[in-house]
């Protein structure tokens, strides 16, 4: 069985006390959770006192982004190495916001991958269409180049430390959601083309995770898929009330 994982991506909000505040109330109410995992993802700012916070507690720390080398003149950057040494145990990587307004290439994605992997730390691997691709009806050859190149050169053992997570991008941030059943087609193909990579049993493995405009009126429905193993949330993760009853959603 895939332990659900349910993440918190907060994206650029929250100052430090904001995040205190936020969090103090997820590690109340969801202190007596022990089958799901919850994944908060502040701004690199709040990360240090938001560790401090969380310690002793089952939720853990992500950071949103990171440079694949550990140190050097590269300014403005931050490494795995110092992610770690401020409490992380995550790193979001690929996002479709990196990707668009950033220009982050599969290319360098796969470097950030493998540059967190050998820092021990676990990376949420985003992949995903936007709505022209997937109305031009490439959103499968897209998904197979961005695992393909995002995963090149893993081991089998990586690729166990790698989750994974399918974001629409014409549904992040615009209030529309795929439907249950359109996550599970693409996550059920996403799953497939790890099969081909790294072998059925491995596949069956890794968690992969549905973002785009979840909330809690539609994470039931959304975690009732086979190959919904969990969420990448926005917005509902800024609001302790919402991202509390996503993490306790009901599997139908």
């Amino acid at each position: 069985m895939r332990k659900p994982l349910i993440a918190g991506n907060w994206k650029l909000h929250k100052t430090i006390p904001e995040a205190l505040e936020l969090v103090e109330a997820l590690k109340q109410n969801l202190a007596d959770i022990t089958d799901v995992e919850v994944v908060v993802a502040p701004v690199f700012t709040a990360l240090v006192p938001v560790a401090k916070v969380l310690e002793g507690s089952s939720i853990v720390l992500a950071a949103q982004n990171c440079y694949f080398e550990n140190n050097g003149a590269f300014t403005g950057e931050v490494s795995p190495a110092l992610l770690k040494d401020a409490g992380c145990s995550h790193v979001i990587l690929g996002h479709s916001e990196r990707r668009q307004l950033f220009g982050e290439t599969d290319e360098l994605i796969n470097r950030k991958v493998k540059a967190v992997l050998a820092e021990g730390l676990t990376p949420i691997f985003c992949i995903g269409e936007t709505l022209e691709e997937r109305e031009n009806d490439e959103m499968m050859d897209v998904l197979k180049r961005q695992v393909t190149v995002g995963l090149k050169g893993l081991s089998e053992s990586q690729m166990l430390n790698v989750v994974v997570a399918y974001e629409p991008v014409w549904a992040i941030g615009t209030g529309k959601t795929a439907t249950g059943e359109q996550a599970q087609v693409a996550h059920a193909f996403v799953r497939g083309l790890l099969a081909g990579l790294f072998g059925t049993p491995l596949a069956e493995q890794v968690r992969i995770l549905y973002g785009g405009s979840v909330k809690p009126d539609n994470v039931d429905g959304l975690m009732a898929q086979m190959d919904i193993d969990g969420t990448l949330v926005g917005g509902a993760s800024l609001k302790a009330g919402d991202f509390i009853r996503i993490a306790r959603f009901e599997k139908n």
